[in-house]
């Protein structure tokens, strides 16, 4: 198990600015503290980071998953972009702070961290979560993210890591100031990061008089049906069946 106190680690350049071409789960560790731009004194506290409690389960141990180091990296995740906002923003609220947080640490914005990095590629899963296409699920991936969060931490102290947030988080730290992307646009810039077709919008009913219509849309990739939405308007209706679709995606 990684017990590690902070050391001081050991930096490597990288980042996340050239990704793996790896199969699924063959990331070497050295190829990926490349790409993390650190290299780990323990590497046993980045393999932990990177074990499922599925794999865990399979392997006998269920404390060599990456929970607590997940746990761990949360609370450094929270207290590096909050101070990094803070420095951003000296003139702003704390309500606008805490919503400006909440866009550069929710589930999403950390799987796409997570996939930059190829973390999707280098997760260790047990079988049955693989065959479900666990590698592919945001929930799994921004643990993942935290979890190695949480190494980097335990392995070199908090200037590494805030070193790290700093560089993956950066693109949403600088839009941070920003108004959020509507759910369909969210939902398009997330397919095409997984690589996948922009989806599209299906009105499949309308009831109602003219003055007070209401909309069902449904928004899907070829057959497969991402979520449904209802307004009165086709637009309301596509942000809500969007938005859906997000929250089926981080389940």
């Amino acid at each position: 198990m990684c017990t590690t106190r902070p050391t001081g680690g050991c930096w490597a350049e990288g980042g996340s600015l050239n990704p793996p071409e790896d199969k699924p789960g063959r990331s070497s560790l050295a190829e990926l503290q490349q790409r993390l731009g650190y290299r780990f004194c323990d590497e046993a506290c980045l393999e932990q980071a990177l074990t499922h409690r599925s794999r865990a389960n399979e392997d006998g141990d269920p404390m060599q998953g990456n929970e607590r180091l997940e746990f761990l990296g949360d609370a450094v995740l929270d207290l590096v972009v909050s101070e990094l906002l803070m420095e951003k923003h000296a003139q702003v609220s704390e309500g606008t702070l805490s919503r400006a947080r909440a866009g550069v640490v929710n589930t999403q914005a950390l799987a796409t961290y997570a996939r930059k990095l190829g973390l999707d590629q280098a997760v260790r899963l047990g079988r049955g979560e693989e065959r479900s296409g666990g590698r592919r699920k945001s929930s799994i991936l921004a643990n993942v993210f935290e979890g190695v969060l949480g190494a980097i931490y335990l392995d070199g102290g908090l200037e590494p890591a805030r070193i790290f947030v700093e560089r993956e988080c950066g693109e949403a730290l600088a839009a941070s100031g920003q108004p959020a992307a509507d759910p369909k646009t969210q939902l398009q810039e997330r397919m095409q990061a997984s690589g996948q077709p922009v989806p599209g919008y299906r009105t499949t009913a309308a009831h109602g008089p003219d003055h007070a219509k209401e909309f069902h849309v449904e928004v899907s990739i070829g057959e497969r049906v991402l979520g449904r939405g209802q307004g009165h308007s086709k637009r309301e209706a596509e942000q809500q069946a969007a938005r859906r679709a997000l929250a089926s995606l981080d389940a």
